[in-house]
């Protein structure tokens, strides 16, 4: 089993945050960023390094800045 990262714990934690803020399933906002379903709970639980790309994706999904994303 791979360690995961701060960053990567942080960040899942903070898509977690806003999302239920928004009322959104993991399903929902896969669906809004065009991701696969499972793919909202990897990111969740720190199990996978999200791209820039993406990371710009869930910004749009979540209606935030890209920055929202990153301050915690």
């Amino acid at each position: 089993m791979r360690n995961k990262s701060e960053i990567s714990i942080k960040f899942g934690e903070k898509i977690r945050e806003l999302r239920t803020q928004k009322g959104l399933s993991q399903e929902e906002l896969a669906h809004i960023a065009n991701f696969h379903r499972s793919y909202i709970g990897t990111i969740e639980r720190a199990e996978k390094n999200i791209t820039l790309m993406n990371i710009e994706k869930m910004a749009k999904a979540l209606e935030v800045n890209i920055k929202d994303l990153v301050d915690f």
